[in-house]
């Protein structure tokens, strides 16, 4: 049994196929790229809204731009992906031979069209989902509007278009490590294309492409200038992106949410116990008896005011001016500043 599965797991030296390991890798390296990068964004546009609130609105536009500019240039470059070729991995075009070290200009525009537009339309979509989901718990739109049907139509039909897309990839999956198919990915096989080790000759050819291209003789032409730029920045983001993938992978686990649920179980203080409710002789003032009047002037509160250490309420002028002068809840005697201070409104008010 363990010599019949031993493939799933290890791969011969002499085979070209990669591992189901070593494509499932490079399928979350990019996974892990985007919403690391979407939360610097969204905490550089937190911290200052007028300078980065743009880069947060237009945050799928600009990724997907670069995310562009990044794969065109490993494309045609390395004949894989970033991720791809980070894991030794390249692009060869299906019933050709493993020894071409360039893809073909077909399998080349459709490799670059379905790895940017196929993640940035399914980001689209599901934003959209989630906006419909809002409109419809919040009754946005008039329920016997025609557009009103057609939302209950989209949000009726996305689970099952969500898990048929699912269940796609899934079946390449096993069908890639089962019955050793050729793709594990059903874009490879639109893109047609499968994946295979790089070789020796794939890193010399690598190389003396690269050599070439800094070695050229400049041209002064708008075409040769925009070439060389769109080039520098693919390399610039390739590089960037190649020393900081660790340091996102690590963001990704960091804001994960089983890893959220520890760091708060760790850093969360105890419950305070409840309040203990003072008699007469050994403590004043007391509670009043109606719910409305304020413990410390004794009137029916004005401006509800409850401290956040204790939750009893107060008059806001009662409380700010005791807890200014003692740090502390007149009640429970919790220690108390300022900041805890919490105004109440009501509906109508």
């Amino acid at each position: 049994m363990a010599e019949r599965g031993a493939h799933i797991t290890t791969a011969s030296p002499d085979d070209d196929r990669p591992s189901i390991f070593e494509v499932v890798a490079q399928e979350s390296l990019m996974t892990a790229v985007r919403p690391a990068l979407h939360h610097i964004v969204k905490v550089l546009a937190e911290s200052n809204p007028a300078r980065f609130g743009p880069l947060w609105r237009w945050f799928d536009e600009l990724y997907t731009l670069l995310d562009l500019l990044l794969q065109q240039h490993y494309l045609s470059w390395a004949s894989a992906s970033f991720s791809e070729n980070f894991y030794g991995l390249k692009r060869v075009a299906m019933g050709k031979s493993n020894g071409q070290h360039t893809l073909q200009r077909k399998e080349y525009w459709r490799s670059l069209v379905l790895l940017v537009l196929i993640p940035y339309l399914r980001v689209k979509l599901e934003k959209y989902i989630n906006r419909l989901r809002e409109e419809e718990d919040y009754s946005i739109q008039n329920p016997t509007s025609f557009s009103k049907r057609c939302y209950k139509a989209c949000l009726a039909s996305y689970p099952f278009v969500k898990l048929s897309w699912e269940g796609w990839f899934l079946f390449y999956q096993l069908r890639y490590i089962l019955w050793n198919g050729s793709h594990h990915s059903p874009l490879l096989r639109l893109a047609g294309v499968q994946l295979a080790r790089l070789t020796l000759e794939d890193v010399q050819a690598m190389d003396a492409t690269l050599e070439k291209t800094v070695s050229a003789p400049s041209a002064f032409s708008v075409g040769s200038i925009l070439k060389k730029a769109l080039g520098g920045v693919s390399m610039t983001l390739s590089s960037s992106l190649s020393l900081g993938v660790f340091f996102l992978q690590f963001l990704e686990w960091w804001y994960s949410a089983e890893n959220q649920e520890t760091v708060k179980s760790l850093s969360t203080l105890p419950a305070p116990s409840a309040p203990i409710h003072f008699d007469l002789e050994t403590y004043s003032p007391l509670l009043p008896k109606l719910k409305t009047v304020c413990p410390l002037c004794r009137k029916v509160r004005v401006n509800d005011t409850a401290l956040g250490t204790s939750g009893y309420v107060f008059c806001y002028r009662c409380a700010y001016y005791y807890v200014k002068n003692h740090q502390r809840c007149p009640v429970s005697g919790y220690p108390t500043e300022l900041q805890h201070l919490i105004r109440l409104y009501t509906p109508d008010g």
